[in-house]
């Protein structure tokens, strides 16, 4: 495999950083502005009251912890683990839930009679720090769309655009929303084919987003550097003992990514070539560099309108899929992963659609991303191929890490409802040792090309 393919493959691993779709951005009002983190809206916008057909209040009573949690660090299975499923949606009744399903559910639950949703109850008990609600105040009331969409101003670790505008406004919420400060984990990555063959890989990673670092002192926006990451693989076999390290911008349009890669062949430390949009992720191709987290990177090929907000059933509170008493013959299925291991409840999501613009290229003509309303995180993404035809579909699950304090994504499927087949990325169920470390402190020097000339070595 080809150095800058074996890079490609390493971004899946980035922690990357109401209806208008004008370069013109609208501002909040002072009323709506007033309403943040008051008794209608929470901190991140999102509505703080329930509804009839089964969205609960927010309560947002947990932050970095919950009633019966074992341990500060490591796998926990949660707070809602003895749960059952309310109820299950098959081919057979789907056509009962078809206004909270998304298309891409619905051609899986059609083309898969092993893909079914359970639906479980829902709930709203984490919240934020209060660093990162002080931060999304700060930042709903100055925070501005630069460099034609390729950059927003105001500070890292709160949401930039709780009450949104605009659809750009609506994707860089999501591109920025609140994550773990440094990852490290090895994870599994399985590329599942249409005859039920299985293709793996491996990596030790780690990342270092700047501007997630717990506390009051928030960095801004407009520095240059977001994140830091870090690969080594040990397979396939072939890449064993490449590197590759570097880091992401906040300013897509002043820089890009820059990437120093170890070749085991050539003993040597070079800097890799640019990479980024659609360029296909080995070993299998299955998905593209910016399907990470559901989208990620610089937005800038696409016109991005808000739609609205709707209640959906949607992957939520995923704490078994990553157990590692879980094992991946468990959970790596042909067609579709197992979905007894899914968990699913009914939530309300920002329905965002991103159009590709005149005279630009990408795999994919059209997106449709579903965000939670209270992460802002991608929980659901279906994309469409250049006849709009709906080709691959991203499900990004999610679990709370008590670490971080926030939302972090784990086991993540794209499926390809033309090939036949997915990749099942962010596994570390069979992985010994501390399983997935959040927010462990980390230095820039461990992200430099001497490092990766010392792992290499």
């Amino acid at each position: 495999m080809k150095a800058a393919n074996r890079l490609r493959w390493l971004f899946q691993s980035l922690p990357l950083m109401v209806l208008l779709s004008s370069p013109v951005h609208a501002r909040p009002t002072p009323e709506q502005l007033a309403q943040l983190d008051g008794p209608k809206m929470t901190c991140s916008g999102a509505e703080r009251a329930g509804s009839a057909s089964g969205i609960p209040e927010f309560s947002g009573k947990w932050v970095g912890s919950w009633p019966g949690i074992k341990g500060q660090s490591g796998y926990e299975p949660g707070p809602y683990a003895d749960e059952k499923p309310q109820y299950t949606i098959t081919a057979a009744n789907m056509a009962q839930y078809q206004d909270k399903l998304t298309e891409g559910q619905k051609q899986l639950l059609k083309k898969y009679p092993s893909y079914r949703i359970n639906v479980y109850p829902s709930h709203r008990d984490f919240g934020y720090p209060s660093w990162v609600c002080d931060t999304t105040k700060k930042n709903a009331a100055t925070s501005q769309v630069l460099d034609d969409g390729r950059a927003v101003s105001g500070y890292g670790g709160g949401l930039v655009f709780p009450i949104p505008q605009s659809g750009l406004e609506a994707i860089w919420t999501n591109i920025l929303s609140f994550r773990p400060w440094t990852e490290k984990a090895v994870c599994d990555i399985a590329n599942v084919y249409s005859n039920g063959t299985v293709a793996w890989g491996r990596q030790r990673f780690m990342t270092m987003n700047m501007m997630m670092k717990p506390g009051a002192e928030r960095p801004s926006l407009e520095e240059r550097i977001n994140a830091y990451f870090y690969a080594r693989y040990s397979l396939p076999e072939r890449d064993k003992g490449y590197v590759a390290v570097g880091f992401q911008p906040n300013n897509f349009a002043r820089d890009a990514t820059q990437a120093w890669q170890y070749l085991p062949g050539t003993r040597r430390v070079r800097q890799a070539p640019e990479i980024g949009f659609d360029y296909p992720v080995p070993p299998a191709g299955a998905r593209t560099v910016d399907d990470d987290y559901g989208f990620n990177g610089s937005p800038e090929r696409y016109t991005w309108k808000l739609i609205g907000k709707k209640e959906m059933i949607v992957p939520y509170h995923n704490f078994k899929v990553n157990d590692p008493a879980v094992k991946y013959a468990e959970l790596i299925k042909p067609g579709v992963p197992n979905s007894d291991l899914l968990r699913y409840e009914l939530h309300r999501v920002w329905v965002l659609e991103a159009t590709l613009k005149e005279g630009k290229r990408h795999i994919y003509k059209r997106r449709l991303m579903y965000l939670d309303e209270d992460t802002w995180q991608a929980v659901w993404v279906d994309n469409f191929d250049g006849r709009d035809q709906l080709w691959r579909i991203a499900l990004v699950t999610q679990h709370y890490s008590q670490e971080a304090s926030t939302f972090h994504r784990g086991a993540s499927f794209y499926l390809d409802l033309l090939a036949g087949g997915y990749e099942a990325g962010y596994l570390v169920n069979e992985q010994p040792g501390d399983w997935w470390r959040m927010n462990t402190p980390m230095s820039p020097s461990q992200f430099t090309p001497e490092a990766a000339g010392r792992a290499g070595h």
